[in-house]
């Protein structure tokens, strides 16, 4: 494995969009995302998505690389929650109301540091305008530190059914390090209270390895007492180290980061622990419990994949984000809004969209973003599904795909993929490095200024 680590640990996209965001480009114009939100009545999905940017945090935590702004006065939080709202409709206007909401996902930020009435509202605009699939996904991602037993009730009566718990390790020592805050009451009891009364809402527990201070002993201990607590999900994401993108990192390295061989460790331990513990790997950091949704989607090869994570093919739906520097994801075009509060309040209030950056893809970068989401979701390609689900022939989506035969067969040779006429699969020992096989895939790979993380 560490001859492997030394070859493939090399910056390669995350793939949580195709082409990834730092391919935006600037001359993408407010008007056009306008269009392209009408446009997208008539594209797949049918299904739609929101996604809420909550930018405000009480305590910045060193390891974020999330567009996070630290906790402004109570007048800056009602004025920006409200222009949220007035977005909203903004984009209501312009939408279909024949289909249908499956999925409305809540990031930061930290959602749970402003009042809950005011997420509580845009749930309701949203339901007083469409109508949801059966079992839909609205799901808010929060810091245990806020959550105490009223804000928990609060958010359920908002009609949140999924809680995202950013635990990211049980260390105190670790915590004190990153700066971040300890959970308000013991994680159990934060979790059976956010199950009390309801046993469909469901629960995931988020952790970070390659933090300061962590060791493969001491997160081990971490995951085996998020193990006890059953969470439906739980993600264990590899930290990224990229002070370019968020200058707060750099506070981190004076206390030095684990060796990438250790990083390994704590992967390779956290898999052994939960996969012995009833749940299954999903794409490449999440878990989920055997009889959950996601893992019988990944059984079923139907899993999908957005900025805001796994989802299955069911709650998939076109992304249209709400707020501060929130990206949609439409079938045809990204859109970002602009990274100021201030400015987002001033033109939101004007009656104007905030969009600075897009992304216009064509047909070929259509082919190639099912071709990695079908890799990057389910750790294979099968060349007859993706001809049936692109609807254009294999030897068609070939051609749009990055020819590289010879890195396929170097990837091929180290173990991490096989294949076979027909489907690539990649290996167990290869899982580490699936974004390494999705680049060998993509064209666009080699571009001149765009930086990417490490996947350890």
């Amino acid at each position: 494995m560490s001859k492997l680590l030394q070859k493939y640990n090399i910056p390669v996209p995350r793939y949580t969009s195709y082409p990834p965001a730092n391919f935006f480009t600037e001359d993408f114009t407010a008007s056009e995302y306008e269009q392209a939100v009408r446009e997208s009545n008539n594209w797949k999905p049918e299904n739609i998505s929101f996604y809420f940017h909550v930018p405000f945090c009480k305590q910045l935590c060193y390891f974020c690389g999330c567009n996070s702004y630290a906790m402004r006065n109570n007048e800056t939080v009602d004025t920006y929650m409200k222009a949220m709202i007035t977005e909203l409709k903004m984009v209501i206007s312009r939408l279909d109301k024949s289909r249908r909401v499956s999925q409305i996902h809540y990031g930061g930020g930290t959602p749970n540091a402003v009042a809950p009435k005011y997420l509580k509202q845009l749930n309701d605009l949203v339901a007083q305008n469409f109508t949801f699939i059966n079992e839909p996904e609205i799901a808010i991602e929060c810091n245990p530190a806020y959550l105490n037993e009223q804000q928990i009730e609060e958010l359920k009566e908002a009609g949140f059914n999924r809680f995202s718990l950013g635990v990211q390790d049980y260390d105190e020592e670790v915590l004190r390090t990153v700066n971040r805050e300890e959970p308000f009451m013991p994680l159990d009891k934060i979790v059976e209270q956010i199950r009390k009364g309801n046993k469909n809402i469901k629960v995931n527990l988020d952790f970070i390895y390659g933090l300061p201070k962590q060791t493969a002993e001491n997160f081990a201990e971490s995951i085996k007492k998020a193990v006890t607590i059953k969470p439906d999900r739980l993600v264990t994401f590899s930290y990224a180290h990229v002070p370019w993108v968020s200058k707060i990192q750099k506070k981190l390295e004076p206390y030095g980061l684990p060796e990438n061989d250790e990083k390994v460790k704590m992967n390779q331990t956290a898999l052994d622990i939960l996969t012995s513990n009833g749940y299954k790997v999903i794409g490449m950091d999440h878990y989920a419990l055997n009889d959950d949704e996601l893992s019988i989607a990944r059984e079923n090869h139907e899993l999908h994949r957005n900025f805001q994570g796994y989802c299955t093919r069911r709650t998939t739906g076109q992304v249209y984000a709400i707020g501060v520097t929130g990206i949609s994801q439409l079938d045809r075009v990204y859109t970002q809004n602009t990274k100021s509060i201030n400015t987002y309040i001033e033109q939101i209030n004007n009656g104007e969209f905030t969009t600075i950056k897009g992304y216009k893809l064509s047909h070929e970068q259509t082919i190639i973003r099912e071709t990695i989401t079908q890799l990057m979701c389910n750790h294979r390609i099968d060349w007859n599904d993706l001809s049936e689900k692109t609807g254009v022939s294999i030897d068609e989506i070939k051609s749009a795909l990055a020819n590289r035969p010879e890195k396929l067969a170097e990837l091929k040779e180290d173990g991490i993929i096989a294949t076979t006429e027909d489907s690539l699969q990649v290996t167990e020992e290869g899982s580490l490095f699936i974004r390494n096989v999705a680049a060998a895939f993509d064209p666009l790979i080699g571009t001149k200024g765009k930086n990417f993380s490490k996947p350890v």
